[in-house]
């Protein structure tokens, strides 16, 4: 009996403990200190210049968000997977089904852009298949991978949730910080030490070396590129 009325204290303490650890956000994934990935919401002519949709009217740009963040969320649930906690490929499925007419109308609304101002028919089609293909390319990242996939994650969450009919909304909110995740950010204390790191090497110019010996100059170059003072 007293075994038992001593445990509860100490199992009362391990929640308490766990209770922050459980709240953190997905940056704590990724980060000590994750970099700041908010940006403001798109206005018309920045959504046009970003998505590179000049002349589009009010619906087009609507349907050009949409599209954009259709794709952006797509390669997320292609490059996100090696941390499941994101549930990056749940996310975008769930946002597929969610918006499913809205994505729709997006794409038909697109092609018409294109048919606008590109000509009719296979012109127009042929323009639109290639802006498809150029915004997918345009969120796929390697070095700044951690950053895309943390913004990604949290503008999906939010897809999910939105009501039906508001998917352009969530993207004009969204996209701006997606967009910004794609520039390298490191942890904002330690840097990001596998993208910073250079190698310096001495030159390789014959008027360097010596019987394999490197010559008081080009040593003295050598030093300057890795920091080190002569002694």
């Amino acid at each position: 009996m007293s075994f038992r009325s001593s445990l509860r204290p100490i199992l009362a303490g391990f929640a308490l403990a766990a209770a922050p650890i459980m709240a953190q956000p997905a940056a704590a994934q990724f980060f000590w200190s994750p970099p700041d990935l908010s940006a403001p919401p798109l206005t018309d002519a920045a959504a046009a210049t970003a998505m590179g949709l000049p002349g589009a009217t009010a619906a087009e740009i609507k349907a050009g968000l949409v599209w954009n963040l259709r794709a952006a969320l797509n390669i997320a649930a292609l490059q996100c997977q090696f941390e499941p906690t994101l549930l990056a490929i749940s996310n975008y499925n769930a946002m597929i089904a969610h918006h499913d007419a809205e994505l729709d109308s997006a794409q038909s609304v697109l092609l018409g852009y294109f048919q606008r101002t590109v000509g009719k028919g296979r012109p127009g089609q042929a323009a639109s298949d290639q802006y498809g293909t150029r915004i997918y390319s345009g969120y796929s990242t390697v070095q700044a991978q951690k950053g895309f996939c943390q913004a990604a994650t949290v503008v999906g969450r939010q897809a999910i949730f939105a009501d039906r009919g508001t998917l352009h909304e969530v993207a004009r909110n969204g996209l701006a910080s997606i967009k910004k995740s794609l520039v390298v950010a490191g942890e904002q204390y330690y840097g990001s030490p596998g993208y910073d790191y250079r190698v310096a090497m001495p030159s390789l110019a014959a008027n360097c070396w010596k019987k394999g010996v490197l010559q008081p100059e080009c040593q003295q170059q050598w030093n300057a590129q890795k920091g080190e003072t002569q002694p």
